[in-house]
Protein backbone atom coordinates (compact mmCIF):
# COMPACT_ATOMS: atom_id res chain seq x y z
CA UNK A 1 0.00 0.00 0.00
CA UNK A 2 1.26 3.65 -1.16
CA UNK A 3 1.89 6.23 2.26
CA UNK A 4 -1.65 7.92 1.48
CA UNK A 5 -3.70 4.56 1.68
CA UNK A 6 -2.22 3.82 4.33
CA UNK A 7 -3.23 6.61 6.25
CA UNK A 8 -6.52 6.71 4.81
CA UNK A 9 -6.98 2.99 6.17
CA UNK A 10 -5.62 4.30 9.60
CA UNK A 11 -8.12 7.37 9.62
CA UNK A 12 -11.08 4.88 8.92
CA UNK A 13 -10.19 2.51 11.85
CA UNK A 14 -9.92 5.41 14.02
CA UNK A 15 -13.54 6.28 13.58
CA UNK A 16 -14.85 9.56 11.99
CA UNK A 17 -14.96 11.73 14.98
CA UNK A 18 -11.00 11.34 15.40
CA UNK A 19 -10.24 11.23 11.52
CA UNK A 20 -12.60 14.37 11.30
CA UNK A 21 -10.29 16.13 13.98
CA UNK A 22 -6.87 14.91 12.39
CA UNK A 23 -8.02 15.90 8.86
CA UNK A 24 -8.98 19.36 10.29
CA UNK A 25 -5.15 19.85 11.28
CA UNK A 26 -3.93 18.73 7.83
CA UNK A 27 -2.70 20.51 4.66
CA UNK A 28 -4.91 21.00 2.19
CA UNK A 29 -2.94 19.03 -0.20
CA UNK A 30 -2.95 15.90 2.72
CA UNK A 31 -6.55 16.49 3.04
CA UNK A 32 -6.92 16.08 -0.60
CA UNK A 33 -4.24 12.81 -0.84
CA UNK A 34 -5.49 11.34 1.61
CA UNK A 35 -9.46 11.68 0.94
CA UNK A 36 -8.14 10.52 -2.52
CA UNK A 37 -6.78 7.49 -1.50
CA UNK A 38 -9.52 6.85 0.89
CA UNK A 39 -12.59 7.37 -1.56
CA UNK A 40 -11.14 4.81 -3.79
CA UNK A 41 -9.75 1.89 -0.68
CA UNK A 42 -12.38 -0.16 -1.80
CA UNK A 43 -12.35 -3.03 0.69
CA UNK A 44 -9.17 -3.58 3.14
CA UNK A 45 -9.16 -7.37 5.28
CA UNK A 46 -9.21 -6.89 8.69
CA UNK A 47 -5.39 -8.56 8.40
CA UNK A 48 -4.35 -5.61 7.09
CA UNK A 49 -5.78 -3.36 9.04
CA UNK A 50 -4.25 -5.27 12.06
CA UNK A 51 -0.67 -4.76 10.34
CA UNK A 52 -1.17 -1.42 10.08
CA UNK A 53 -2.52 -0.69 13.07
CA UNK A 54 -0.27 -2.34 15.48
CA UNK A 55 2.39 0.22 15.07
CA UNK A 56 -0.52 3.03 15.64
CA UNK A 57 -1.68 1.88 18.62
CA UNK A 58 -2.56 -1.65 20.23
CA UNK A 59 -5.98 -0.99 21.53
CA UNK A 60 -7.37 -1.27 18.23
CA UNK A 61 -5.74 -3.98 16.75
CA UNK A 62 -8.87 -6.28 16.56
CA UNK A 63 -10.38 -4.00 14.37
CA UNK A 64 -12.52 -5.51 11.49
CA UNK A 65 -12.64 -5.48 7.63
CA UNK A 66 -13.13 -1.63 6.32
CA UNK A 67 -14.69 -0.34 3.11
CA UNK A 68 -13.51 3.01 1.88
CA UNK A 69 -16.19 4.73 -0.32
CA UNK A 70 -17.15 8.42 -1.24
CA UNK A 71 -19.88 8.55 1.32
CA UNK A 72 -17.73 7.89 3.95
CA UNK A 73 -15.23 10.16 2.62
CA UNK A 74 -17.27 12.89 2.70
CA UNK A 75 -19.33 11.84 6.05
CA UNK A 76 -15.27 11.94 7.80
CA UNK A 77 -14.37 15.19 6.32
CA UNK A 78 -17.41 17.07 7.55
CA UNK A 79 -16.22 16.03 11.09
CA UNK A 80 -13.62 18.77 10.96
CA UNK A 81 -14.26 20.75 7.43
CA UNK A 82 -16.65 23.56 6.57
CA UNK A 83 -19.35 21.80 4.23
CA UNK A 84 -18.35 24.00 1.39
CA UNK A 85 -14.73 23.36 1.82
CA UNK A 86 -16.40 19.42 1.16
CA UNK A 87 -18.23 19.91 -1.37
CA UNK A 88 -15.27 21.49 -3.17
CA UNK A 89 -12.79 18.43 -2.57
CA UNK A 90 -15.09 15.58 -3.35
CA UNK A 91 -15.99 17.62 -6.78
CA UNK A 92 -12.48 17.82 -7.20
CA UNK A 93 -11.99 13.75 -6.40
CA UNK A 94 -14.29 13.28 -8.50
CA UNK A 95 -13.64 15.79 -11.07
CA UNK A 96 -14.84 14.68 -15.49
CA UNK A 97 -14.95 11.07 -16.14
CA UNK A 98 -11.14 9.38 -16.50
CA UNK A 99 -8.66 8.06 -14.32
CA UNK A 100 -6.04 10.64 -15.13
CA UNK A 101 -5.79 13.97 -15.66
CA UNK A 102 -5.30 13.79 -19.44
CA UNK A 103 -8.50 11.39 -19.91
CA UNK A 104 -10.77 14.23 -17.67
CA UNK A 105 -9.64 16.93 -19.99
CA UNK A 106 -11.03 14.65 -22.76
CA UNK A 107 -14.28 14.84 -21.00
CA UNK A 108 -14.33 19.29 -21.03
CA UNK A 109 -16.31 20.69 -23.37
CA UNK A 110 -13.87 22.44 -26.17
CA UNK A 111 -15.15 25.63 -26.26
CA UNK A 112 -14.59 25.46 -22.10
CA UNK A 113 -10.66 24.37 -22.36
CA UNK A 114 -10.32 26.68 -25.28
CA UNK A 115 -11.27 30.05 -23.56
CA UNK A 116 -8.87 28.60 -20.69
CA UNK A 117 -6.40 27.57 -22.89
CA UNK A 118 -5.95 30.90 -25.10
CA UNK A 119 -4.60 32.16 -21.23
CA UNK A 120 -1.67 29.85 -21.27
CA UNK A 121 1.99 29.84 -23.00
CA UNK A 122 1.53 28.03 -26.55
CA UNK A 123 4.45 25.56 -25.45
CA UNK A 124 1.81 24.38 -22.52
CA UNK A 125 -1.12 24.41 -24.95
CA UNK A 126 0.86 22.34 -27.48
CA UNK A 127 1.48 19.82 -24.72
CA UNK A 128 -2.31 19.51 -23.77
CA UNK A 129 -2.92 19.02 -27.39
CA UNK A 130 -0.76 16.22 -27.91
CA UNK A 131 -1.72 14.22 -24.78
CA UNK A 132 -5.71 14.71 -25.51
CA UNK A 133 -7.85 13.10 -28.10
CA UNK A 134 -7.10 14.07 -31.94
CA UNK A 135 -10.49 14.63 -32.26
CA UNK A 136 -10.84 16.57 -29.38
CA UNK A 137 -7.72 18.48 -29.67
CA UNK A 138 -8.45 19.18 -33.14
CA UNK A 139 -12.25 20.89 -31.63
CA UNK A 140 -9.90 22.92 -29.06
CA UNK A 141 -7.71 24.17 -31.50
CA UNK A 142 -10.45 25.73 -33.77
CA UNK A 143 -11.75 27.18 -31.16
CA UNK A 144 -8.56 28.69 -30.26
CA UNK A 145 -7.77 32.40 -31.88
CA UNK A 146 -6.12 32.09 -35.05
CA UNK A 147 -2.62 33.39 -34.94
CA UNK A 148 -2.52 31.77 -31.14
CA UNK A 149 -3.39 28.43 -32.93
CA UNK A 150 -0.42 29.04 -35.56
CA UNK A 151 1.86 29.17 -33.16
CA UNK A 152 0.37 26.36 -31.01
CA UNK A 153 0.69 24.08 -33.99
CA UNK A 154 4.54 25.40 -34.70
CA UNK A 155 5.27 24.10 -31.27
CA UNK A 156 3.70 20.69 -31.68
CA UNK A 157 5.88 20.77 -34.73
CA UNK A 158 9.01 21.23 -33.35
CA UNK A 159 8.19 19.15 -30.20
CA UNK A 160 9.95 16.55 -29.04
CA UNK A 161 8.86 13.38 -26.61
CA UNK A 162 7.49 16.00 -23.28
CA UNK A 163 10.22 15.05 -20.55
CA UNK A 164 8.67 13.53 -17.46
CA UNK A 165 9.17 16.75 -15.19
CA UNK A 166 7.18 19.12 -17.91
CA UNK A 167 4.62 16.78 -17.64
CA UNK A 168 4.18 16.92 -14.22
CA UNK A 169 4.52 20.48 -14.40
CA UNK A 170 1.53 21.07 -16.50
CA UNK A 171 -0.42 18.46 -14.64
CA UNK A 172 -0.30 20.16 -11.49
CA UNK A 173 -0.97 23.19 -13.39
CA UNK A 174 -4.50 21.88 -14.27
CA UNK A 175 -5.06 20.25 -11.93
CA UNK A 176 -4.51 23.17 -9.44
CA UNK A 177 -5.93 26.04 -11.51
CA UNK A 178 -8.38 24.75 -14.30
CA UNK A 179 -10.17 21.48 -12.91
CA UNK A 180 -10.18 23.13 -9.55
CA UNK A 181 -12.50 25.88 -11.03
CA UNK A 182 -14.09 23.41 -12.90
CA UNK A 183 -15.54 21.95 -10.11
CA UNK A 184 -16.32 25.11 -8.76
CA UNK A 185 -17.93 26.25 -11.62
CA UNK A 186 -20.14 23.16 -11.45
CA UNK A 187 -22.01 23.96 -8.63
CA UNK A 188 -24.25 26.89 -10.70
CA UNK A 189 -27.72 26.79 -11.22
CA UNK A 190 -28.68 23.78 -13.07
CA UNK A 191 -30.79 25.47 -15.82
CA UNK A 192 -27.69 27.48 -16.44
CA UNK A 193 -26.11 24.60 -16.96
CA UNK A 194 -28.82 22.89 -19.26
CA UNK A 195 -28.94 26.11 -20.97
CA UNK A 196 -25.64 26.31 -22.30
CA UNK A 197 -25.44 22.64 -22.88
CA UNK A 198 -28.18 22.89 -25.09
CA UNK A 199 -26.82 25.50 -26.65
CA UNK A 200 -23.91 23.15 -28.20
CA UNK A 201 -26.19 20.79 -29.19
CA UNK A 202 -27.31 20.96 -33.29
CA UNK A 203 -30.86 22.14 -34.01
CA UNK A 204 -31.93 18.49 -34.41
CA UNK A 205 -31.03 17.52 -30.96
CA UNK A 206 -32.02 20.19 -29.27
CA UNK A 207 -35.68 20.37 -30.09
CA UNK A 208 -35.61 16.67 -29.39
CA UNK A 209 -34.45 17.11 -26.24
CA UNK A 210 -36.45 20.21 -25.31
CA UNK A 211 -39.79 19.01 -27.13
CA UNK A 212 -39.29 15.95 -24.32
CA UNK A 213 -38.49 18.42 -21.08
CA UNK A 214 -41.44 20.67 -22.21
CA UNK A 215 -44.05 17.55 -21.70
CA UNK A 216 -42.34 16.21 -18.12
CA UNK A 217 -41.40 19.67 -16.76
CA UNK A 218 -43.01 22.30 -18.73
CA UNK A 219 -41.76 25.33 -16.19
CA UNK A 220 -37.86 24.31 -16.37
CA UNK A 221 -37.83 24.06 -20.17
CA UNK A 222 -39.38 27.38 -20.25
CA UNK A 223 -36.59 28.85 -17.90
CA UNK A 224 -34.14 26.98 -20.07
CA UNK A 225 -35.23 28.57 -22.90
CA UNK A 226 -34.82 32.00 -21.36
CA UNK A 227 -31.42 31.21 -20.59
CA UNK A 228 -30.71 29.75 -23.89
CA UNK A 229 -28.28 32.25 -26.29
CA UNK A 230 -28.36 30.96 -29.73
CA UNK A 231 -27.37 32.06 -32.86
CA UNK A 232 -29.97 33.91 -33.69
CA UNK A 233 -29.97 35.78 -30.58
CA UNK A 234 -27.69 37.92 -31.87
CA UNK A 235 -29.88 40.07 -33.35
CA UNK A 236 -30.57 41.78 -30.11
CA UNK A 237 -26.94 43.26 -30.44
CA UNK A 238 -27.39 47.06 -31.57
CA UNK A 239 -24.93 48.38 -34.43
CA UNK A 240 -21.59 48.92 -32.26
CA UNK A 241 -22.06 45.48 -31.03
CA UNK A 242 -22.32 43.84 -34.40
CA UNK A 243 -19.30 46.15 -35.76
CA UNK A 244 -17.12 44.78 -32.35
CA UNK A 245 -18.34 41.33 -33.44
CA UNK A 246 -17.49 41.46 -37.40
CA UNK A 247 -13.88 43.00 -36.88
CA UNK A 248 -13.10 39.99 -34.38
CA UNK A 249 -14.77 37.15 -36.25
CA UNK A 250 -12.95 35.15 -39.27
CA UNK A 251 -14.75 35.92 -42.32
CA UNK A 252 -14.42 32.21 -43.73
CA UNK A 253 -16.20 31.44 -40.58
CA UNK A 254 -18.94 34.64 -40.89
CA UNK A 255 -19.87 33.72 -44.41
CA UNK A 256 -20.70 30.07 -43.40
CA UNK A 257 -22.43 31.48 -40.26
CA UNK A 258 -24.48 33.76 -42.07
CA UNK A 259 -25.58 30.66 -44.91
CA UNK A 260 -27.83 29.28 -42.52
CA UNK A 261 -28.85 32.81 -41.11
CA UNK A 262 -32.57 34.56 -41.09
CA UNK A 263 -32.88 37.07 -43.65
CA UNK A 264 -33.55 39.78 -40.56
CA UNK A 265 -30.35 38.76 -39.02
CA UNK A 266 -28.65 38.66 -41.70
CA UNK A 267 -29.51 42.07 -43.06
CA UNK A 268 -29.01 43.62 -39.60
CA UNK A 269 -25.10 42.42 -40.28
CA UNK A 270 -25.36 43.79 -43.43
CA UNK A 271 -26.17 47.58 -42.09
CA UNK A 272 -23.25 47.39 -39.72
CA UNK A 273 -21.36 47.31 -42.53
CA UNK A 274 -20.12 49.68 -45.48
CA UNK A 275 -22.29 49.27 -48.41
CA UNK A 276 -18.69 48.06 -50.66
CA UNK A 277 -18.29 45.34 -47.48
CA UNK A 278 -22.12 44.13 -47.16
CA UNK A 279 -22.01 43.59 -50.99
CA UNK A 280 -19.08 41.69 -51.17
CA UNK A 281 -20.47 39.38 -47.91
CA UNK A 282 -23.68 39.02 -49.80
CA UNK A 283 -21.67 37.62 -52.84
CA UNK A 284 -19.51 35.22 -50.96
CA UNK A 285 -22.71 33.91 -49.36
CA UNK A 286 -24.54 33.49 -52.51
CA UNK A 287 -21.42 32.14 -53.71
CA UNK A 288 -20.93 29.63 -51.41
CA UNK A 289 -22.92 26.70 -52.73
CA UNK A 290 -24.77 23.66 -50.91
CA UNK A 291 -23.22 23.77 -47.40
CA UNK A 292 -23.44 20.77 -44.40
CA UNK A 293 -25.93 21.80 -41.77
CA UNK A 294 -22.86 20.76 -39.35
CA UNK A 295 -20.81 23.14 -40.99
CA UNK A 296 -23.36 25.62 -40.30
CA UNK A 297 -24.00 24.75 -36.98
CA UNK A 298 -20.14 24.75 -35.49
CA UNK A 299 -19.57 28.34 -37.11
CA UNK A 300 -22.87 29.95 -35.80
CA UNK A 301 -21.96 28.57 -31.74
CA UNK A 302 -18.13 29.75 -32.22
CA UNK A 303 -19.55 32.75 -32.91
CA UNK A 304 -21.65 32.67 -30.34
CA UNK A 305 -18.97 31.62 -27.88
CA UNK A 306 -17.11 34.70 -28.97
CA UNK A 307 -19.81 36.78 -28.83
CA UNK A 308 -19.96 35.90 -25.19
CA UNK A 309 -16.44 36.11 -24.73
CA UNK A 310 -16.26 39.73 -25.73
CA UNK A 311 -19.43 40.47 -23.84
CA UNK A 312 -17.01 39.29 -21.04
CA UNK A 313 -14.44 41.25 -22.17
CA UNK A 314 -16.93 44.39 -21.87
CA UNK A 315 -16.35 44.81 -25.57
CA UNK A 316 -20.39 44.55 -26.05
CA UNK A 317 -23.43 43.88 -24.33
CA UNK A 318 -25.21 40.47 -24.93
CA UNK A 319 -29.36 40.69 -23.55
CA UNK A 320 -31.14 38.22 -21.97
CA UNK A 321 -34.32 37.08 -22.29
CA UNK A 322 -37.05 38.45 -24.75
CA UNK A 323 -35.64 41.52 -26.19
CA UNK A 324 -39.09 43.83 -25.53
CA UNK A 325 -38.18 42.89 -21.58
CA UNK A 326 -34.67 44.65 -21.99
CA UNK A 327 -34.04 48.10 -21.26
CA UNK A 328 -31.51 50.21 -22.77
Amino acid sequence: MTGPQKAATLMLALGEDRAGRLLARMHEDEVRDVSAAMAQLGTVSAETVEALCRDFAEQIGQAGSLIGSWETTERMLLRGLPRDRVTQIMEELRGPAGRTMWDKLGNVNEAVLANYLKNEYPQTVAVVLTKVRPDHAARVLALLPEGFAMEVVMRMLRMESPQAEALEGVERTLKAEFMSNLARSARRDSHELLAEIMNNLDRAAEGRIMAGLEERAADSASRIRSLMFTFEDLRRLDAAGIAVLLRAVEKDRLVIALKGASETLREQFFKAMSERAGRMLRDDIASLGPTRLRDVEEAQMAMVALAKELAQQGELRLAEGEAEEMVY
